[in-house]
C-alpha cells in the first residue's frame, strides 16, 4: 500500500500548478505563503487532501434551492488578485467576504507581524466558522474577523493602504473609497454585462477610481444593502438559465416562444477555447454590440437540454433573433427565428480578430462619482449607472 502523502507535498504540488499555469504571478512572498498555510484547516474535515489542494473553489454553504452563498476562491485566482493588490510588508488590510478565512491568513503571512488583516463577513455562522479555522492554523490571535454588513467597511481600523473584497460587486461602495488611503490600491470583482472582472482601482485626483488591470472572474454575489439587482432568470418551462444586466428586459415567456422556433446550426468564423471567449472575445463583444441587442451568459442543468441547448455558454439576442454559443463548440453557434443576431455576431468577431485579438488586457475601468460631468473618458465607451458611481469601460486598442 503507498505511503500517505503529507499536507506539505500537495501544497508543493498546489504551487508548481499555479506556478505553471500562472507564469510570473507568484512572488516569492506569495510563493511561501501558500506553502506554509494548510488550506486543508480552512475546509470542512471530510474534505480529502487531493481535493483540498486542487486549484479550484470549494463550495462551503449553499441556499436551500442549492445556490452558492460561500466557498473557497480557487487558489489561482487568489494569486492573481493578491498580485493585483500588491502587498507590502506591515500594511493594513481590510477585506470584504471572509469566506473560510483561508484568503486572511495568506495576506496575514504576506504583509507579516508588523501588518494587520480585517475580515468584514455578512454572515454570522460563515464568520464564527472562519475565525475557528484561523485558531485551528494559530492566526485566531493575529486576523480580526468581523461579523458586519461589509458594504460599511470597517471604521475602526481605517485607513487601509489595501482594500480587497471576494465577492461580485455591482459597484465599490463610498465608505470603502473615503476607508482607502489616498496612495492605496482597492481590488474588487466587478459586474460588467454579464460577466465579472477583478479591477485594480486606483484613486485619481479628480475623485474618481481607475483600473488598467483587469482579469476576468466570476464571485459569489454581494449581499447586504449593498448588493446589485438580481441577474439571474429561468426561461419558462426549461431548465435554461440566463444571467444579464438586461434581465428585466428580457421577457421569459417571450424567450420561450423565440427558442421554440426552428433553430439552424451555424459556424463562426473562428473556433475559439473557452479561454479566449472569456479573456477575449466577450469582453470586445459586449463593449461593440449595438445598443438594442442584449447579452447574456446561459447555463443549462448538468445533463439536461433545453431547446437543443446544452452545457454553458454566450447568447446575443435581438428583437425576433437569438445566437447561443457554447464555450465548447468549435466554432458552432445555433440560430434562433431570423439571422441578425449570428450575423451581427460573425460581423464582431470578424472586427475583433482584424484588430489584433485584443482582450481583457486591454480593458480600462473608470467609477466616476455621481453627477460629475467634468470627468471625459476615451470615445467608443460604455457607462453603467450604479449605486455610488457611473462605471466607465472602454478598450484601450
Amino acid at each position: 500500500m503507498a505511503k500517505p502523502k503529507k499536507p506539505e507535498t500537495y501544497r508543493k504540488v498546489l504551487v508548481e500548478t499555479i506556478r505553471r499555469e500562472n507564469p510570473g504571478v507568484l512572488s516569492p512572498e506569495m510563493e511561501a505563503a501558500f506553502l506554509s498555510i494548510p488550506r486543508h484547516e480552512f475546509l470542512p474535515e471530510d474534505i480529502p487532501l487531493d481535493k483540498a489542494y486542487a486549484d479550484e473553489a470549494i463550495p462551503i454553504k449553499r441556499d436551500s434551492d442549492g445556490t452558492v452563498l460561500s466557498s473557497s476562491s480557487q487558489p489561482s485566482m487568489m494569486a492573481l488578485m493578491l498580485r493585483q493588490l500588491d502587498l507590502q510588508p506591515g500594511d493594513n488590510v481590510l477585506e470584504i467576504g471572509a469566506g473560510t478565512g483561508y484568503n486572511a491568513a495568506i495576506m496575514q503571512y504576506i504583509v507579516g507581524e508588523t501588518g494587520n488583516i480585517t475580515s468584514v463577513e455578512l454572515d454570522k455562522q460563515i464568520a464564527l466558522q472562519a475565525s475557528l479555522n484561523l485558531q485551528r492554523a494559530r492566526l485566531g490571535a493575529v486576523v480580526s474577523i468581523v461579523n458586519a454588513d461589509g458594504a460599511s467597511g470597517y471604521a475602526p481600523r481605517a485607513s487601509y493602504d489595501r482594500i480587497i473584497a471576494t465577492v461580485g460587486v455591482w459597484d465599490v461602495p463610498d465608505n470603502w473609497v473615503r476607508q482607502l488611503k489616498p496612495n492605496g490600491v482597492l481590488v474588487a470583482p466587478i459586474w460588467l454585462e454579464s460577466m465579472q472582472v477583478s479591477a485594480a482601482f486606483i484613486p485619481q485626483f479628480d475623485n474618481t477610481l481607475y483600473s488598467e488591470n483587469n482579469i476576468s472572474c466570476g464571485f459569489v454575489p454581494l449581499r447586504g444593502i449593498a448588493a446589485g439587482p438580481n441577474v439571474y432568470r429561468r426561461v419558462s418551462g426549461s431548465g435554461l438559465v440566463l444571467a444579464s444586466k438586461d434581465i428585466r428586459q428580457i421577457d421569459s415567456a417571450a424567450m420561450h416562444s423565440l427558442l421554440s422556433e426552428d433553430a439552424e446550426i451555424a459556424l463562426l468564423s473562428l473556433s475559439l477555447s473557452a479561454a479566449e471567449f472569456w479573456q477575449g472575445f466577450i469582453p470586445y463583444l459586449t463593449l461593440n454590440k449595438p445598443d438594442d441587442y442584449r447579452f447574456a451568459l446561459y447555463t443549462v442543468g448538468e445533463n439536461q437540454q433545453s431547446y437543443g441547448i446544452t452545457g454553458a455558454g454566450f447568447a446575443l439576442i435581438a428583437r425576433g433573433s437569438a445566437c447561443f454559443v457554447p464555450y465548447t463548440g468549435n466554432g458552432e453557434a445555433r440560430s434562433f427565428a431570423g439571422a441578425d443576431a449570428f450575423l451581427t455576431l460573425s460581423d464582431l468577431m470578424t472586427e475583433w480578430d482584424r484588430s489584433g485579438r485584443p482582450g481583457v488586457n486591454r480593458l480600462r475601468a473608470k467609477l466616476v462619482p455621481h453627477a460629475d460631468e467634468s470627468i471625459t473618458t476615451p470615445p467608443n465607451y460604455r457607462v453603467y449607472s450604479r449605486m455610488y458611481h457611473d462605471l466607465h469601460v472602454w478598450m484601450d486598442i
